[in-house]
C-alpha cells in the first residue's frame, strides 16, 4: 500500500494537496529521503526541501515509472509551496503521464497528482480547468477506496473549496461537512486536515453572513494548527488571516489588526519576501488599514505590492485614490501608479493578440516577421494541445483516446525543440523581441502624445465594490471613482442589453422589453458623468473597457434625462440625447494597443483595396442569386437557429431541408458587398459571392495584400448553437465537409490566417461576442482577427437586421469615399445618425436597428 503524507498547499486556495512516497523508492534506498522531503513540505520548509527534491528527480530520470512520477509530483509541491506555479505545472503534467502509463488510467494514486494540478489552477482562478480535474480525482478514488478513506475526504474538501471560490456556498457546505466527518473519524479531532476543514467551514459561514457560526470553527482551526504545526507554521498564518477577516467583517478593528500583522510576520519569515502568500497578507493588511480610515499607514504596504508586481486592484486602487485625495501622493504620481496597475492587472485576450501583432509589425523585415509569426503560432498550437491533454485526463478512461494524447505530447515536444531554435535566431537578429512581447505600461505623458487634439480616452477598471474611470486628453487627466462594483455593473449591462432585440422593433407588444432610456442615462451619469468636463467637447471618444463593460455599446448611452424611460411610440426614441450625437466612439482592447496600432499603420504601396465574402450558399438547390433572393422571403437576421450543426450532416451528405431551415439565405449581402467594392475601388474578381464565398476560397487567397477584408454573412456565437464550441462565420456549405472546408470559419481558423489589413468588417451577428458562453466580449472572433493581422474591426453587439446592416455599412463606406479624412469611427457615427433620423419608418428610430455596430481598434485615418 502506497503511503501518503497529507500537506496543505501554500497559496490562496485552501485545497488539501498530496505528497507521494512510492514503495519502489525503498528498493533504491530513497525511502528515507522521500520521507524527509515530505516532512519538510508538511512543515512549510520549502527552501530546505528543494535541493533534496531536485536531486531525487535527477537520480530517477532513467526510471520513467511511478517512482519518477512520485518524485516529480513532490518537486512540483515544493515549487508550488514557493509560489512558483510556472515551475510546478509542467512537473505535475509529466507526473500524471508517467503515473497513468505505469499504473493505468484508474489508479487511485493518480488522483493525488490530478488534485495538485487542479489546486494550482484554482489558485490562478482557472476554475473551469480545475473543476473537471477535481471531479476526476474524486471519481477515481470513490471507485477504488472506501467511502471513509481520507483521500475521499481530501477530494470532497477540494471540490468544496472550488465551489466556495465561485460563491456556490450552498454546494460547498455539505461537502465540507462530509469531509470533516471523515477526517475526524480517521485522523482524530486534532488532525491538520480537520483544521483545514474547520477553517473552510468558517469562511463559508462568514460569506453567508452567518458570523455567529463562523468564529468558533476558525478559532478551533487556529488552535489545532498552533498546537500540531507550531506557532510559526504558514498554515497558522492562514487561520490568523481568516479570523482577522471575520473580525474586519464585524468591524472589530482592534481585534483584527494584530492578527493580520502576525499572519504577515509568519509568512515573511517562513516563505520569504517574494512569495505570493506574503503579497496576499500585505494586501490584506493594507486594505484593512484603508477601510479603518488609516490611508497613510495603508499606502506603504500597497506600494510594496506594486513594486513586487503582485498588486491586487481591489486593494491598490482604493488606497491610491484615497492617498491622492488626502494629498499623501501628488496627483500625477497617483494617476500614473493607478494606470500602471490597471494595465498590468487587466490584460485581455484581445489586448494580447494586438501585442503579438505589434511585435510582428515591429520586426522590420518580412523574414523576421515570418519567424516571429511562426514562433507565436507554435506557442498557440502547443497551448491548445496542452489544454486538450489536461481536458482528456479529466475524463473517465472509457472516454479517453490514449494514442491521440500521446501524439499530442510528441508534437508538443517537437514544438518545444523548434521554438528553442527560433528563440536563438530571434535573440540574435531581433533583440527587442522579448521586451516588445511584454510591453511596459504607458504613463499619462505617453498617452497624451498619442492622442490628437480632438480625442479623449476613457479607461475603466471594475473591482469588487467600486470601479474607476481615468480620462485623458492632450490637455489634462482626471481620475474618478464610480460607486458600482463588478456585480452591480454586470446586472446593469445585462438589463441595458435586454431591449436590443430587432424583434422588438417589429412587434406590437407594447412597452414590454423595450430599450430603457432611463437606464441608458443612468449608466452615462455613472460612467462618463464624473469625467464629462474633460471629455464631452472632444469629437472622438476612445473607450478602454473591462469586465462587463466590454459588452456595453457606449454609443447608446443617453446624455440627458429622457422624458420617459420607454417612449409611447418607437418614434420617441429618435429624440433621445444619444451619446452618438455628440461623439464618435471607438473601443480599444487595452491602453497599450493605442500605441501598437498607431505606430504601425500600413504604408506599403501596391495594396489591393478590398476582398469580400458574402451571399454564401447554404442550400445548393438555390444555386443562382435570383433563387436565393426568392427563397429568402422576408429579410433575415444574421444569426442561426439553436440546433446542433452536426445534425445537418447525414454521412457524407447534408440534410438540405434542415440546413435551409436553420440558415436563411442573405441575398442582400451581395448588394452590400458590391456597393462597398464600388466605393473603395475593388475589382469584381476580389468579391466572392455564392458558392465562391467558401472556406476553400478564403484559405487559398493571398489575404495579406488586401487593405480591407469584408464578411457579410451569418455569425454564430459559442453556446447559442448546440455543438458549436467557438464563435464562427458561416460560409458556403460544401457538398462534403473536409478539414479544410466544412462551411464554418471558426475563431481558431481565423487565427491561422495571414492578414495585413487596416480594417476587417464583420457584417454579421454578435461578432463582438466572447470565445465561450459567459466570456468577456472581444475574446472570440475579434481576438482572432487582431492576431491574424487586423488593425481595426467593425463588429456587432447583437443579432443585426440584415437590411439594416446592409444600409449602415454601405452608408459608412460611401461617406468615407466622399470624405476620406473623417476616419472610420466618424463615418460609422454619421451612418447611424442618418438611419435614426430617417422618418420614413418608426422602426428606424429604435436603437436595435441602427446601433448594432461598434468600431474596435484604430478609428482614425493614419
Amino acid at each position: 500500500m502506497t503511503r501518503r503524507r497529507l500537506t496543505l498547499v501554500a497559496g490562496l486556495a485552501l485545497a488539501i494537496t498530496a505528497s507521494l512516497a512510492s514503495p519502489g523508492l525503498a528498493q533504491k534506498n530513497l525511502a528515507a529521503e522521500s520521507a524527509r522531503i515530505n516532512a519538510l513540505i508538511s512543515a512549510g520548509k520549502y527552501a530546505d526541501a528543494l535541493p533534496l527534491a531536485q536531486a531525487m528527480v535527477a537520480g530517477l530520470e532513467n526510471d520513467n515509472g511511478r517512482e519518477l512520477a512520485a518524485a516529480l509530483n513532490n518537486l512540483g509541491q515544493v515549487h508550488a509551496g514557493q509560489g512558483r506555479d510556472d515551475l510546478a505545472e509542467p512537473l505535475y503534467k509529466r507526473s500524471i503521464m508517467l503515473m497513468e502509463r505505469s499504473l493505468g488510467l484508474e489508479a487511485p494514486l493518480t488522483g493525488a497528482v490530478l488534485t495538485n494540478l487542479a489546486a494550482l489552477y484554482q489558485r490562478q482562478s482557472r476554475y473551469a480547468e480545475a473543476e473537471p480535474l477535481f471531479r476526476r480525482a474524486l471519481a477515481v478514488r470513490e471507485k477504488a477506496l472506501s467511502r471513509e478513506h481520507p483521500d475521499i475526504g481530501q477530494s470532497l474538501n477540494n471540490l468544496g473549496t472550488l465551489y466556495a471560490k465561485q460563491q456556490r456556498y450552498a454546494d460547498a457546505e455539505p461537502l465540507f461537512q462530509r469531509a470533516l466527518a471523515i477526517y475526524q473519524k480517521v485522523g482524530g479531532p486534532e488532525h491538520p486536515a480537520v483544521a483545514t476543514l474547520l477553517n473552510n467551514l468558517g469562511q463559508v459561514y462568514r460569506d453567508l453572513n452567518r458570523d455567529a457560526d463562523a468564529e468558533a470553527p476558525i478559532k478551533r482551526s487556529l488552535a489545532i494548527r498552533e498546537k500540531v504545526l507550531g506557532a510559526d507554521h504558514p498554515d497558522v498564518a492562514r487561520s490568523l488571516n481568516n479570523l482577522a477577516g471575520l473580525y474586519e467583517h464585524q468591524k472589530r478593528y482592534a481585534d483584527a489588526e494584530p492578527l493580520y500583522r502576525r499572519a504577515l510576520s509568519i509568512r515573511e519569515r517562513a516563505l520569504g519576501p517574494d512569495h505570493p502568500d506574503v503579497a496576499t497578507s500585505t494586501s490584506n493588511l493594507a486594505y484593512f488599514l484603508y477601510v479603518s480610515g488609516r490611508t497613510a499607514d495603508a499606502w506603504p504596504l500597497a506600494e510594496r505590492t506594486l513594486r513586487g508586481d503582485r498588486a491586487q486592484l481591489r486593494v491598490v486602487l482604493p488606497v491610491l485614490f484615497a492617498a491622492r485625495q488626502q494629498s499623501l501622493l501628488a496627483d500625477d504620481r497617483a494617476v500614473d501608479e493607478a494606470l500602471a496597475a490597471i494595465q498590468r492587472g487587466t490584460q485581455s485576450s484581445a489586448a494580447s493578440a494586438v501585442n503579438k501583432l505589434a511585435v510582428r509589425l515591429a520586426a522590420g523585415s518580412d523574414r523576421l516577421a515570418e519567424l516571429v509569426r511562426r514562433d507565436q503560432d507554435l506557442a498557440a498550437e502547443s497551448e491548445t494541445l496542452d489544454k486538450a491533454i489536461v481536458s482528456a485526463v479529466s475524463k473517465q478512461s472509457a472516454q479517453r483516446n490514449v494514442a491521440a494524447e500521446q501524439r499530442s505530447r510528441v508534437r508538443i515536444a517537437a514544438i518545444a525543440n523548434e521554438r528553442t531554435g527560433l528563440q536563438k535566431t530571434l535573440a540574435v537578429e531581433f533583440p527587442d523581441y522579448a521586451s516588445l512581447s511584454n510591453p511596459l505600461p504607458l504613463a499619462v505623458k505617453d498617452i497624451k502624445s498619442l492622442l490628437s487634439p480632438d480625442e479623449a480616452m476613457v479607461l475603466y477598471s471594475v473591482v469588487d465594490k467600486q470601479s474607476y474611470v481615468v480620462a485623458i486628453t492632450r490637455e489634462g487627466v482626471d481620475w474618478k471613482e464610480i460607486p458600482l462594483g463588478a456585480d452591480a455593473l454586470a446586472q446593469k449591462v445585462t438589463a441595458f442589453r435586454k431591449g436590443l432585440d430587432v424583434g422588438k422593433a417589429r412587434d406590437a407588444s407594447g412597452k414590454s422589453g423595450l430599450f430603457d432610456l432611463a437606464l441608458a442615462n443612468e449608466l452615462h451619469v455613472a460612467l462618463l458623468g464624473p469625467v464629462e468636463a474633460l471629455t464631452k467637447d472632444k469629437r472622438n471618444l476612445l473607450v478602454v473597457p473591462s469586465a462587463a463593460l466590454t459588452a456595453l455599446p457606449f454609443h447608446l448611452l443617453v446624455t440627458e434625462t429622457p422624458q420617459a424611460a420607454i417612449p409611447d411610440t418607437l418614434e420617441g426614441y429618435r429624440s433621445a440625447a444619444w451619446l452618438l450625437r455628440r461623439q464618435a466612439v471607438s473601443v480599444l482592447p487595452s491602453v497599450v494597443s493605442l500605441k501598437s496600432l498607431r505606430a504601425f499603420a500600413r504604408r506599403d504601396q501596391g495594396v489591393k483595396p478590398m476582398t469580400g465574402f458574402g451571399d454564401p450558399v447554404f442550400n445548393p438547390a438555390l444555386e443562382g442569386p435570383a433563387d436565393r433572393r426568392a427563397a429568402s422571403g422576408k429579410v433575415a437576421t444574421r444569426n442561426i437557429a439553436t440546433i446542433a450543426y452536426s445534425d445537418f450532416w447525414r454521412g457524407a451528405g447534408v440534410d438540405r431541408a434542415r440546413l435551409a431551415q436553420a440558415l436563411p439565405q442573405l441575398p442582400d449581402t451581395a448588394d452590400e458587398l458590391n456597393a462597398v467594392a464600388k466605393d473603395v475601388g475593388a475589382t469584381e474578381a476580389d468579391i466572392h459571392l455564392g458558392r465562391d464565398a467558401s472556406e476553400t476560397t478564403l484559405k487559398r487567397a493571398a489575404l495579406a495584400q488586401y487593405s480591407i477584408i469584408y464578411f457579410a454573412t451569418h455569425g454564430l456565437v459559442a453556446g447559442d448553437v448546440k455543438g458549436l464550441g467557438e464563435p464562427s462565420l458561416a460560409l458556403s456549405i460544401p457538398d462534403q465537409p473536409t478539414e479544410l472546408d466544412d462551411g464554418l470559419l471558426t475563431a481558431s481558423e481565423v487565427a491561422q490566417l495571414k492578414l495585413n489589413a487596416d480594417w476587417v468588417v464583420l457584417s454579421a451577428c454578435n461578432t463582438i461576442a466572447g470565445d465561450k458562453p459567459g466570456a468577456e466580449a472581444l475574446s472570440g472572433l475579434a481576438r482572432s482577427f487582431f492576431y491574424a493581422g487586423a488593425r481595426a474591426l467593425l463588429v456587432s453587439h447583437w443579432a443585426v437586421d440584415s437590411e439594416a446592416a446592409t444600409r449602415l455599412t454601405t452608408s459608412t463606406f460611401e461617406l468615407l469615399k466622399n470624405e476620406p479624412k473623417i476616419g472610420r469611427a466618424e463615418a460609422l457615427r454619421r451612418a447611424m445618425l442618418t438611419y435614426v433620423d430617417d422618418t420614413s419608418s418608426p422602426r428606424n428610430a429604435y436603437p436595435a436597428m441602427w446601433g448594432p455596430f461598434a468600431l474596435i481598434g484604430e478609428g482614425e485615418v493614419r
